[in-house]
């Protein structure tokens, strides 16, 4: 009895779910470093905030028909009158199933949405390592993974039509 589908409630056997579905599977830091090359000096109270300068990359591999590693690679600085206070660069990734995803929005379905789902827990690892540097938490702005996505894509876009040069008339 236990081998048989239970009935949808009219006998017939319930079909496959075919809803589009993003499964995280795992999530790890594959790369954490902070530095703090001017301590005890930088820990020092300052005059002014400093400057701060964060970068997003976002690369993705297949790894089978439907799963996928994404890393999200966040690295930035805090510097003060050109002087570092401290830099991290932090490499988060996840491993991540995709089930029911058109073909043409599977690749901004794993660009897009895998790293948005991995971002807070970046951020934390990020404000963390900071704290733990001596500094105040430093909470990253949420990131627009679709403009970013549009960025590439445009990016990627002229530098295939710089390799193939102008048109012939």
């Amino acid at each position: 009895m236990a081998d048989t589908p239970a009935p949808n409630g009219n006998g017939a056997a319930p079909a496959e779910d075919q809803t589009p579905a993003i499964n995280a599977l795992a999530q790890y830091a594959k790369d954490l470093s902070f530095e703090n090359p001017n301590a005890p000096r930088s820990l020092q109270p300052q005059e002014s905030g400093p400057q701060i300068n964060i970068q997003v990359n976002v690369n993705a591999k297949q790894l089978a028909e439907a799963d996928f590693e994404v890393e999200l690679t966040l690295e930035g600085d805090a510097k003060i009158n050109n002087e570092v206070l401290f830099a991290f660069e932090l490499n988060y990734a996840g491993i991540f199933r995709m089930r029911n995803i058109p073909q043409d929005q599977l690749h901004p379905a794993v660009m897009i949405e895998c790293p948005r789902l991995l971002f807070p827990f970046a951020r934390q690892i990020i404000a963390e390592a900071v704290r733990n540097g001596g500094f105040p938490p430093l909470y990253i702005d949420p990131i627009d993974f679709v403009g970013l996505y549009r960025q590439k894509a445009f990016e990627a876009q002229n530098q295939q039509a710089d390799q193939t040069g102008p048109l012939a008339s």
